[in-house]
């Protein structure tokens, strides 16, 4: 083959591969629009049309007087679409998109190059380019004035607690999908979050959404709100109260709990540390624990009541009777020192309960069976839950009888060889205060639609009756008689308010080894003629002393003087203060109330104020809650609308 021959081949060779090009490239169209296309179209049209939730509002949370605690916060999210035809002609104006990134740089202190660079990298086709995602209610009316073309401004919520830490191991928090994590927010979860709604949406190859299709397939249903039995006047107090315990005797935290006796309503539960449940990842998550439910404890002496009610009912003691206790105040049963906190000598019944006689409450409960010890403690709330409307709460531990050693009689009576928790004990002093009727406790009163419509009802459930009448009349002046000069609850006294109540100290176990490091605590109900509220106090580890006497019962005090001062029916039977002409009042919790509703409250008590600001909520009030102020003197109010 010569030279020019060689040339021609490769030419032809060339050239044929050139139309073989444009050949394939038709036969693949033909073979996609006849033969596969309709497959190939649905699977684009599956890929490019998808259906995206519409969230669904979450429902509030309010106290038992209709302040929010908990609600939804709005901002707004900022979309663009370019393609928008504006005069007949597809796309923004340039002198628009420069107005809308300048304003928004200026509202966001970001560069106007931030937003143009959104602009220019986005997909060609796109008419969906997000610009902000969290702008407030002002940006976001600064922005619509400007009436530009192609901005799409979308709400966005976020879960707002109106008081930060206020009620935060009650309330609970929701995470970042607006699902509760803990306490009510996640107990509730279901009846608070609604049903999102469903709208269709187009992406693009990078499954990005460029443009919403039609208008939505389903709209959202908002969730129900909560209407709950909690007090912020009384839950105000409460952590107030218990973060000064905390702060004085330098504990590792501090449990409180208000209820009320008569339905098992929860009106405040509080620990301290505490955390804000709007920020609930910058704390330690040993703050966010509900001790009050969570915390398996040794009760110590306040486990005490379960051998009083025992020994009358089954008529193993005298009142009468005297009852010995050895001079150096200790005993050995078994082989293990039991002792006092100090040699009491000989006592009566009532100075057992009233001095807090471990030697003598364990002799007592020695009288009896432990199958008839057990199922008192049984019946009074111990080893199982209280099923409160709370997330994580244990059982605590009560262990059978055949599975007693020979000390754990004796040592039970006086609250060790049993796990409790707080509420558990709570619970049994309300039954107590109650006249024997346990109530099952509960926070939430009832749940409402967004038209105000009850959805369902809280009616207090009686679970069942602890002792006959006869037996806690004969006790009430027993443990009355602790919160005296002579008892070990003196300085929970409050002139002229009856109370009745029980210290607690107990040796904390480290590792199966009890130590030298103590719980201290204190649990009474006012006034005792008609008990309203039950308070329970506990303190972890005080440094001071690990008495409940000296640590707790102060605390308890301080709340029910606190709250004697709140409630009106309290202070006309308060004994010695019938005719005398009040110099002091103390200042109500205000925050959360309108501007109408906090006149009225300080009008109907005779207290001057001050109020900065036209519309909103009340946020800030100087002095704050509890605190006891001359009559006249002002109390400073803030309103704002966040």
């Amino acid at each position: 083959m010569d030279e020019r021959t060689a040339i021609l081949s490769r030419m032809f060779i060339v050239l044929g591969l050139i139309l073989l090009i444009p050949c394939a490239l038709g036969f693949q169209l033909i073979r996609i629009n006849y033969f596969e296309g309709e497959e190939l179209r649905a699977l684009w049209s599956k890929q490019a049309v998808d259906q995206i939730p519409i969230p669904a509002q979450r429902g509030n949370i309010y106290d038992a007087n209709g302040t929010l605690l908990a609600t939804n916060a709005v901002d707004y999210k900022l979309a663009f679409d370019p393609k928008v035809t504006v005069d007949g002609k597809v796309g923004v104006p340039k002198e628009q998109v420069a107005l809308l990134t300048t304003k928004l740089a200026a509202l966001t202190n970001k560069p106007v190059s931030f937003y143009r660079s959104k602009i220019n990298s986005a997909p060609s086709r796109s008419r969906y380019i997000v610009l902000e995602t969290n702008l407030s209610v002002v940006a976001k009316d600064e922005i619509r004035a400007l009436d530009l073309d192609g901005v799409i401004l979308e709400e966005n919520y976020r879960r707002k607690y109106t008081f930060g830490s206020l009620g935060a191991h009650a309330l609970g928090f929701v995470n970042h999908e607006t699902n509760g994590r803990i306490g009510l927010e996640a107990y509730y979860n279901d009846e608070l979050k609604g049903e999102d709604g469903v709208r269709q949406v187009r992406r693009d190859p990078f499954n990005r959404i460029f443009e919403y299709v039609g208008a939505p397939k389903k709209l959202p249903r908002n969730g129900y709100s909560l209407h709950t039995t909690i007090d912020a006047y009384l839950q105000a107090i409460l952590e107030d109260e218990l973060k000064a315990g905390v702060d004085k005797h330098l504990a590792n935290y501090g449990t409180g709990i208000i209820m009320d006796p008569r339905t098992g309503a929860i009106k405040a539960l509080a620990n301290y540390p505490t955390y804000d449940p709007n920020y609930p990842g910058s704390v330690e998550e040993e703050n966010r624990r509900n001790f009050a439910i969570s915390d398996m404890i040794e009760p110590g002496s306040t486990f005490k009541l379960v051998t009083a009610i025992a020994a009358v009912e089954q008529g193993v003691v005298d009142f009468d009777e005297i009852i010995e206790t050895p001079e150096n105040g200790e005993v050995v049963i078994h082989d293990l020192v039991l002792r006092d906190h100090d040699p009491l000598g000989n006592l009566t019944f009532q100075e057992v309960i009233q001095k807090s006689s471990n030697v003598a409450t364990a002799e007592l409960a020695m009288r009896m069976d432990k199958e008839v010890f057990y199922q008192y403690a049984r019946n009074m709330g111990f080893g199982s839950s209280t099923n409160i409307d709370l997330t994580g709460e244990v059982e605590g531990r009560l262990a059978k009888p055949y599975e007693w050693s020979l000390v754990t009689l004796p040592w039970m009576s006086h609250g060790y060889e049993i796990q409790t928790t707080p509420l558990q004990i709570a619970q049994a002093y309300a039954a107590f205060a109650n006249d024997g009727r346990m109530m099952r406790p509960y926070l939430v009163e009832r749940i409402e639609d967004k038209n105000g419509e009850v959805v369902s009802k809280h009616e207090p459930v009686e679970i069942r009756r602890i002792a006959k009448t006869s037996t806690l009349e004969k006790l009430y002046p027993v443990f009355e008689s602790v919160v005296t000069d002579s008892g070990t609850g003196d300085l929970a006294q409050v002139n002229g308010l009856r109370i009745a109540g029980k210290t607690g100290t107990a040796k904390k176990v480290v590792k199966g080894r009890y130590t030298n490091n103590y719980r201290g605590s204190f649990v009474g109900f006012f006034p005792v003629d008609d008990p309203q509220y039950v308070c329970f106090i506990l303190l972890d580890e005080p440094k001071t002393s690990g008495y409940g006497g000296y640590t707790a019962a102060p605390i308890f005090r301080n709340i029910a003087k606190r709250i004697a001062g709140l409630d009106n029916n309290i202070q006309q039977n308060m004994k010695g203060s019938a005719d005398e002409e009040p110099l002091f009042a103390q200042v109500p919790f205000l925050k959360g109330l309108t501007q109408k509703q906090a006149k009225n409250l300080l009008t109907s008590l005779n207290l001057s104020y001050e109020i900065d600001g036209k519309s909103g909520y009340i946020t800030e009030q100087t002095p704050e809650a509890g605190t006891e102020i001359l009559i006249g003197q002002e109390i400073s109010l803030t309103l704002s609308e966040t």
